[in-house]
């Protein structure tokens, strides 16, 4: 793993007993931060996974993808890892107790919780990001800060039982990392085989760094629509956690 990983407390899973991993999704959510996880965690060894939302009514996602949850938050088990997407979507959990009381549980259970994308921001919300290692969407990466984590501009960041990865995609790259924690590195290394997970996009545009000033532009023409309401979120919890912005 060559991303950023803060070694304390991570250790594989050695116990023989089934890992159980929950999958938070919601409606207007990336569906990718679901299912790009999913494919990786789905394929490890003795593992038992569960698809979970507010209600078990099908959602869309953000371009109308229908996925369907298995059960409530209020029926989830005791889960070893909670994944937690992002997307346009994440906006309006952001004062939802219930999503929030099952993202700090898992928290302050010691075990583990994912977050893809701007499902770092909903961890924020949930009050488990002060003085923590995290990094989210490049284009949510300058909130964390409101929230007090220690953002870092990578793929992925492991930080005790918090791992976080940038945007959508790098989902994958997190929840391999993730599988090398819970199994084993040679375990992980057979799921990137098994899916051919080799990246090499016949454009070099996946970061604001590389791509033009008009990509940029258009990103946020299409999707900046929640940059100030997001930034208002933030703020609001600095203020009221007497968070100190530099």
């Amino acid at each position: 793993m060559k991303e950023e990983n803060s070694t304390a407390v991570i250790t594989a899973k050695t116990d023989g007993l089934k890992l159980v991993i929950g999958f938070l999704i919601f409606p207007e959510q990336d569906q990718i931060d679901f299912t790009g996880p999913f494919e990786v965690l789905s394929r490890l060894p003795e593992v038992s996974t569960h698809v979970i939302s507010k209600t078990t009514d099908p959602v869309r996602d953000i371009k109308g993808l229908i996925l369907t949850p298995e059960m409530t938050i209020a029926d989830s088990p005791l889960l070893d890892v909670l994944v937690v997407s992002g997307g346009l979507g994440q906006q309006n959990l952001m004062d939802d107790h219930e999503v929030l009381s099952l993202i700090r549980n898992q928290f302050d259970s010691g075990r583990y919780l994912f977050s893809v994308c701007t499902g770092a921001l909903l961890c924020g919300a949930a009050g488990i990001l002060k003085g923590r290692k995290a990094t989210t969407h490049w284009a949510a990466w300058d909130l964390l800060k409101y929230y007090g984590a220690d953002a870092l501009k990578s793929r992925f960041v492991v930080d005790g039982n918090y791992i976080s990865s940038a945007g959508i995609t790098a989902g994958i790259d997190g929840a391999l990392a993730l599988a090398a924690i819970l199994s084993g590195e040679e375990v992980a290394k057979e799921i990137q085989l098994d899916m051919e997970y080799d990246p090499a996009p016949p454009f070099d545009s996946g970061t604001p760094d590389k791509a033009s000033r008009v990509t940029v532009d258009e990103f946020y023409r299409q999707y900046g629509i929640n940059k100030e309401s997001r930034l208002s979120d933030a703020e609001q919890y600095a203020e009221r956690h007497g968070i100190l912005i530099k």
